[in-house]
């Protein structure tokens, strides 16, 4: 039976995934969810072990983050297990790790090697500061580039010191964007016909992630600080209690402020001489939310999302995590999507959160356990029955 494809999109494309943890892993799974014939490669360890970073096998982290690929085990310290790798990649489209700089090369499976037996090999390397510079050897976490990154000094109150984001950002966003720079890599691919060498860092991703915040600092010096949930530059933007819990409030430009006065009856603050432009209710901005919360903890936090909305002001509720699958748009959307374990019981993942018109994603396959497709994968790429089973004998798979 063939291995079921998540989509039509991707699945002219073999990639190999040495990735581990969450940066690599989140990079393969764009590709498995478009339909990638993904092969998971797991280190085989010379004594038979087979544990693996990243958390338990079976446990939600690794499960939700290699759905959609197959899997097989192979020593890549061993020379047999090496040249069964060669094989793969000679006929692979894409290979993607996540390393650190020196590991790929004294294994022997790094781009130059590689691209030595396949000129049109797309090879995406992840690193935490780069493939090279003073801190190429440093291995990389998340929270250190948060930290480094800038992220940690801009989140959270005035005063309350550093403070990290609640996801592993730095991880996620140099995942996403080593499939964005694979993909772009593929498409130039079908003019030059040559693959090339994919880079970035939880460093280098978490920098481009600040975004209009390191735009202001590169270009008119302004360095920013924490604002805790006061938006920098549209004002009144934040947090406001309400009778019965927090609503997050929008508030944008002339228009959106004057609906705003109106829909919490307070017509008089639009010609306020504190409020009457922008600048004026930014540089009395504490004074105004105090103002606003006055009215806001008068009715619930749905009461206001209703009238809000009537009049056209952007806001919405503040949920728990179990309240955002339970939203009808979040359920309308197909967020969370259903699979099961190796073992029959149940098992929810986050869905993609883009569509394709005629090519769609899904949840096609389970996460495969260790070394599940090992022989299967094997004859797919032309290894005979003797072969594999010697490959066996000598531990390399």
């Amino acid at each position: 039976m063939p291995f079921p494809r998540a989509s039509q999109a991707l699945s002219r494309f073999t990639v190999l995934d040495l990735t581990r943890v969450r940066s690599g892993p989140t990079c393969v799974r764009q590709l498995a969810d478009w339909g990638a014939n993904v092969i998971k490669i797991d280190a085989l360890m010379e004594d038979g072990g087979g544990e693996q970073p990243g958390g338990p096998r079976q446990g939600s982290d690794f499960q939700n983050l290699h759905r959609n690929k197959r899997a097989m085990t192979l020593n890549l310290k061993d020379p047999k297990g090496l040249e069964v790798f060669k094989r793969l990649a000679e006929q692979a489209d894409v290979v993607v790790e996540n390393f650190r700089p020196d590991v790929k090369a004294k294994l022997g499976i790094d781009y130059e090697s590689l691209r030595n037996i396949n000129p049109r090999i797309v090879y995406g390397s992840i690193s935490g500061f780069g493939q090279d510079g003073p801190y190429h050897k440093r291995p990389g976490f998340d929270q250190i580039a948060q930290g480094m990154g800038g992220l940690m000094s801009i989140t959270g109150a005035p005063g309350q010191g550093p403070m990290r984001v609640g996801i592993p950002v730095a991880d996620l966003t140099a995942g996403l964007f080593c499939a964005i720079g694979i993909l772009t890599a593929l498409l130039e691919r079908d003019v030059s016909g040559e693959g090339q060498w994919v880079q970035t860092s939880l460093l280098q991703a978490q920098i481009f992630m600040l975004d209009f915040q390191a735009a202001r600092f590169l270009t008119e010096g302004q360095v920013a600080k924490q604002a805790g949930n006061n938006h920098p530059t549209s004002i009144p933007t934040g947090v406001f209690k309400t009778k019965d819990g927090y609503l997050n409030i929008a508030v944008t430009g002339t228009v959106i402020w004057e609906r705003f006065c109106g829909a919490v009856d307070h017509p008089e603050w639009i010609a306020a001489p504190d409020y009457k432009s922008g600048k004026l209710r930014s540089q009395n901005r504490d004074a105004l939310n105090a103002e606003i919360e006055k009215a806001t903890v008068t009715k619930s936090s749905a009461e206001w999302v209703e009238i809000f909305n009537k009049v056209g002001v952007p806001c919405g509720p503040i949920y728990s995590i179990d309240q955002v699958f339970a939203d009808p748009q979040v359920k309308h959307l197909g967020m969370a999507q259903e699979s099961a374990r190796s073992d029959g019981s149940r098992l929810g993942l986050v869905g993609q959160p883009f569509r394709l018109s005629r090519t769609p994603s899904k949840i096609a396959a389970r996460p495969p356990n260790l070394g599940e497709h090992t022989d299967e994968i094997l004859k797919e790429f032309g290894f005979a029955e003797n072969e594999i089973a010697a490959l066996h004998q000598a531990k390399a798979v």
